[in-house]
């Protein structure tokens, strides 16, 4: 299975944190991550987020999460983060699922992450990245604040691993600059096709030839 777009939900989710982000000067940048997690319909739906940080894109993403039936994750590096995020949160009448530590031991737990945001403003970023459990269905991975200096020689080849694949990338100007990658499907289930196939032998009965089919 591979990631499916849904139009539909891209499209009220993207309605939806228009509506819940109109204080908010990063909108733009919440509205359209919104609209692509909700879209691609994604289960377990992963963020990063700092002291100081704005909550657009985390309002965003949990509208996502509702439209799309997903699992809204933030990870953050402290306990003060985590009040502050949850406080914030609240008050905009979301209930978030929060994580505190580093990047490895968050991680831990979270398997299957088919889309995440990471601030690039973060000097560990790239490590989030990397360490990250991607979804078989593939993922779509995004960079937010893309234009920093910390990000300027950034690959996304360097953050996935042998079985993953980069279909395509693309950086877009909007807010601090976006950077997003999408990761192909990788192929669970293609070495117990293989093993699954058979030779079968088929005798001609006018020639009397043997033949030897694989199936």
């Amino acid at each position: 299975m591979k990631l499916v777009w849904s139009p539909e939900n891209a499209s009220k989710a993207y309605i939806d944190t228009v509506k819940s982000c109109e204080l908010f000067k990063e909108s733009s940048v919440a509205e359209l991550i919104s609209a692509m997690a909700a879209g691609w319909n994604a289960n377990l739906i992963v963020e990063t987020w700092s002291r100081g940080g704005i909550f657009a894109t985390s309002i965003g993403l949990a509208v996502a999460g509702h439209h799309g039936g997903g699992r809204h994750v933030c990870i953050v590096p402290d306990h003060e983060s985590r009040a502050e995020y949850i406080e914030a949160m609240t008050k905009a009448g979301k209930s978030p699922e929060v994580i505190v530590g580093e990047p490895e031991e968050a991680m831990e737990g979270l398997e299957g992450i088919d889309f995440m945001v990471v601030d690039c403003r973060r000097n560990d970023f790239a490590r989030i990245f990397r360490v990250a459990k991607l979804g078989n269905r593939g993922a779509v991975l995004v960079c937010k604040n893309a234009s920093s200096r910390a990000a300027s020689d950034f690959r996304w080849r360097s953050v996935v691993d042998g079985k993953s694949r980069i279909v395509r990338s693309v950086f877009l100007p909007v807010g601090n600059g976006l950077d997003i990658a999408y990761v192909g499907a990788t192929a669970a289930n293609s070495s117990a096709r293989k093993t699954q196939s058979r030779w079968f032998k088929h005798i001609d009965q006018q020639s009397g030839e043997e033949y030897v089919i694989r199936k």
